[in-house]
């Protein structure tokens, strides 16, 4: 892990040091642009050709219908389903508080403006597999897809090698009442939600994190199709501030949970000296050895670096210019610093809060926005899955009131069907 300090970079240097790659590389877009284009032509054939070329599965049906589900699901351990019954119970009270209704604002008198909320009707859940499956995100997608009200929810996940989905997945479908999940993963997936196969139906709106590949297709088909996505995504990240008050040991688990995310992940330490990142990297050292993915771990690590600060408020100057899209603050002064924080997708306070809690089981959303996209974007939440339509009505009164200031403001922008769509009403006021 490479050491930094904050006094010797210019701002040059700090805008070097936290630009992430985002996934564009060539000989990838060109694999994807032809993955995409192969779905788009040949459909369910091209999906079940490229489920045996990258899954080496062969399969008959796309999908697990509920009756499969449902017996795959009844394998689950116990201790394992009351946890992801906990879970879904955190997650989906955190998020159905988000749930609410405007009001309906008189602009003047006779003038009344309001906004309702209504579900995007079609939307695609991606879920990961590859080399770890992930019902956490599962239920981080579907349960605010659900309670927004989305009259249809399509769910692809890579085939196992028995061309089926595990006990964890499937019982999250059970849970949230979805009753199929196809077996598509990879560009491929993403391809046939925005464009649509013969069994797969057309989404309006696709969410999910994945590898280069996914994101990659994501942007793809942002650009040339009317489904939206989500966010822009890239690898995997975390910055955690630590200060005296820091326990090393503690910062280097949170550094090491993200990092056995892949081995493009990013783990980041911005501290105010150098003896906590010392003790840190000495714990780091001695953690590592332990883990079954440590060789994902390691590479992880290795692309990333440690940031000396001088100050707290420099700490968060340099998380801010990152942008991270989970910052952990492993001070016991957090509160002070949390009106610092201007960008990041979510935020962990304190020496007993980490990340990985908010990943799997507090209530929050852990689909979130990486590669500095936290400056622009936020993570996924029950806004996500709907659309605000505005509403207006004017009354005989209001229309006298506002009359005249539309007519002056059309007439002055030259467009005069918009000013007679006025005057004709105010001429005709009476006959209402």
């Amino acid at each position: 892990m490479k050491i930094y300090s904050y006094k010797d970079l210019s701002k040059q240097n700090v805008d070097t040091l936290c630009l992430r790659q985002l996934a564009d590389d060539a000989s990838i877009r060109e694999s994807v642009i032809a993955i995409v284009e192969e779905v788009k032509v040949s459909g369910d054939t091209a999906l079940k050709q490229y489920a045996l070329d990258f899954d080496q599965v062969t399969l008959e049906q796309l999908y697990l219908d509920k009756a499969t589900l449902e017996a795959i699901a009844s394998t689950i351990p116990e201790a394992e389903k009351a946890a992801i019954n906990t879970a879904y119970s955190n997650i989906r009270t955190f998020h159905a508080a988000q749930i609410s209704t405007e009001a309906n604002i008189e602009t003047m008198p006779g003038v009344n403006c309001w906004r309702e909320a209504r579900a995007i009707e079609h939307v695609g859940l991606y879920i990961p597999g590859g080399t770890a499956v992930l019902p956490s995100t599962f239920l981080m997608l579907a349960t605010p897809a659900k309670l927004a009200g989305c009259k249809e929810i399509v769910v692809c996940s890579p085939p196992q090698k028995d061309g089926k989905t595990n006990c964890y997945l499937a019982y999250c479908a059970i849970l949230l009442g979805i009753d199929r999940i196809w077996m598509v993963g990879g560009a491929q997936a993403i391809a046939a939600m925005a464009y649509g196969t013969e069994s797969i139906p057309k989404v309006d709106k696709i969410f999910g994190p994945g590898n280069r590949y996914v994101t990659q297709a994501k942007q793809l088909i942002q650009g040339t199709t009317l489904t939206a996505i989500d966010m822009p995504a890239g690898p995997s990240e975390v910055l955690v501030y630590a200060d005296e008050t820091a326990i090393p040991s503690f910062v280097a688990s949170d550094l090491l949970a993200q990092a056995e995310h892949g081995v493009d992940s990013q783990a980041i330490l911005v501290a105010t000296s150098r003896q906590i990142i010392a003790n840190t990297i000495q714990e780091l050292d001695k953690q590592l050895e332990a883990l079954p993915r440590k060789d994902i771990a390691r590479a992880a690590i290795a692309n990333s670096y440690a940031v000396i600060v001088n100050s707290a408020a420099e700490g968060m100057h340099f998380s801010n210019a990152y942008a991270p899209e989970h910052l952990i603050l492993a001070t016991e002064t957090y509160a002070a610093l949390i009106p610092l924080i201007s960008n990041a997708g979510s935020v962990f306070l304190g020496n007993l809060t980490p990340e990985s809690a908010g990943d799997y089981a507090s209530g929050t959303n852990h689909t979130l926005p990486t590669s500095g996209f936290a400056k622009a974007y936020s993570g996924v939440s029950i806004d996500s899955f709907i659309k605000k339509i505005t509403f207006q009505h004017i009354s005989n009164s209001g229309l006298a009131e506002i009359g005249p200031t539309v007519e002056l403001l059309a007439n002055a922008e030259g467009l005069q069907a918009h000013k007679n769509a006025i005057t004709i009403r105010l001429q005709a006021q009476d006959g209402y």
